[in-house]
């Protein structure tokens, strides 16, 4: 099923998209049907910004990055247990190791606020 969609719109503009359309040999109906679907999926992948309105919803906020934080940390730490022998000590496994130390720290301080 098909319905109208009428528009007003500035002559020029008008006039350029139905020569856009002919250059590109392209309906302007099927141009305009095209940019709607394009919208509206567009429209439908934008999410809301978070709210962090309230002092309780920020620190719940807070609360869900330290736990990915310790996720993420944890993570490592498994990555380090499992790492050969032949590569302990090495620039993998220093990096590894510093990233455990930032993330803690970056746990601490959140913790604090």
């Amino acid at each position: 099923m098909k319905t109208q969609v009428k528009i007003t719109v500035d002559t020029v503009l008008a006039s350029s998209f139905k020569a856009a359309c002919i250059t590109s040999n392209a309906s302007m109906a099927g141009a305009i049907s095209k940019f709607m679907a394009d919208y509206i999926n567009a429209a439908a992948d934008k999410k809301p910004a978070p709210d962090y309105s309230t002092r309780r919803k920020r620190r719940a906020a807070v609360k869900l990055v330290i736990k990915q934080l310790e996720q993420i940390k944890a993570g490592e730490e498994r990555y380090i247990d499992n790492m050969p022998e032949n590569l302990q000590g090495s620039v993998l496994y220093e990096a590894a190791e510093e990233y455990i130390s930032l993330i803690e720290e970056a746990v601490s301080l959140l913790d604090s606020i």
